[in-house]
């Protein structure tokens, strides 16, 4: 079972990537599929896609290095790495998705600027003003 979770988000990757679009993606999503955001605000599976695919012209071209992908159950884990091309900036990303029924239900993502990842280290001391 985790390794076709696995899979599963494998393809949803790979067909983003791979076509620049999000129609190959879209079947991959339960219709009650909700995202999640570090800020508790979440989205439906309408108006996820919806901002993936007005993401998606200014990262063309962009770098995945996809450093871990974890299966435990229903839910998948993936660490990469992104870039811009052209020396663009690179961002560290983990994503958690839940995976029901073979499809995908829920998403969970962290995203942070690489180049700011020491400073984040600290985050509990009191920044100087």
């Amino acid at each position: 079972m985790t390794t076709d979770n696995k899979g599963i988000v494998q393809r949803a990757l790979t067909e983003l990537i791979g076509t620049g679009g999000v129609e190959a993606l879209e079947p991959l999503l339960r219709d009650d599929f909700v995202h999640h955001r570090p800020d508790s605000t979440s989205s439906t599976k309408t108006e996820w896609l919806a901002a993936v695919r007005a993401a998606l012209p200014p990262l063309a071209g962009m770098r995945v290095g996809i450093h871990h992908l974890l299966a435990d159950g229903d839910h998948v884990v993936m660490h990469s790495r992104r870039q811009l091309p052209d020396a663009g900036p690179e961002i560290t990303v983990v994503d958690i998705w839940r995976i029901d029924d073979g499809l995908i239900a829920e998403g969970w993502e962290i995203i942070e600027p690489t180049a700011q990842a020491a400073a984040n280290l600290v985050w509990w001391e009191p920044v100087e003003r």
